[in-house]
């Protein structure tokens, strides 16, 4: 039904989160009528995404260089990182404009039904971390849910003896519901109402 091209780049729309195959033609279509110059701008954009986006060497941020923005900002309190599950939660924890700390992007969270062990996160860089730059307090801004919630014991287990202050965002995030869908104030909330765990 569909030209072999046409259907090749539906198939790849829709292999993306939360676009289905309606959405998916809808794009292609899109694209289609667009002009030349937007469409040009559109592909070169998905290269230069490839070619100059990388992880930072030091939180697994996205970083167009060595370390990204956040790391390299001095002014921030080198003392303090908070610890995410991916690099969306950065982004909302950042719009709230009320956290001047560091980050560190685990990469996901501890899941036994998809086979997602330790060994698959970066706890060994943040553990690293600790040491080296002396953090004195660490915020665990896991994700209310029950792999969120496991992640957090193991990291609170794992810190437990490094002498280092461990909080927990407070619950004004609903239980089961994702940090980059909550909106600012109720992250705001979160992060000034944290408590030690």
């Amino acid at each position: 039904m569909y030209p072999k091209s046409f259907k090749k780049l539906i198939d790849n729309f829709a292999a993306l989160p939360s676009v289905g195959p309606k959405m998916a033609e809808r794009l292609v279509l899109f694209l289609f009528k667009a002009d030349n110059e937007k469409l040009s701008d559109f592909a070169r954009s998905l290269e230069d995404f490839k070619k100059n986006l990388r992880h930072c060497k030091k939180c697994w941020n996205i970083s167009e260089e060595e370390f990204c923005q956040i790391c390299k900002d001095s002014s921030r309190d080198q003392k303090t990182i908070c610890v995410v599950e991916d690099t969306l939660d950065v982004f909302a924890i950042e719009k709230t404009k009320k956290y001047t700390g560091l980050y560190h992007v685990l990469g996901g969270v501890l899941s036994p039904q998809k086979t997602v062990g330790s060994e698959n996160l970066h706890f060994k860089d943040l553990d690293n971390r600790i040491e080296k730059e002396g953090i004195l307090e660490v915020i665990l801004a896991m994700n209310p849910t029950t792999e969120g919630d496991a992640t957090a014991l193991y990291i609170n287990r794992t810190l437990k003896d490094k002498g280092v202050k461990i909080t927990r965002l407070a619950r004004g995030l609903a239980t089961g519901a994702d940090i980059e869908h909550a909106d600012e104030l109720t992250l705001s909330s979160s992060l000034a109402n944290r408590r030690e765990v």
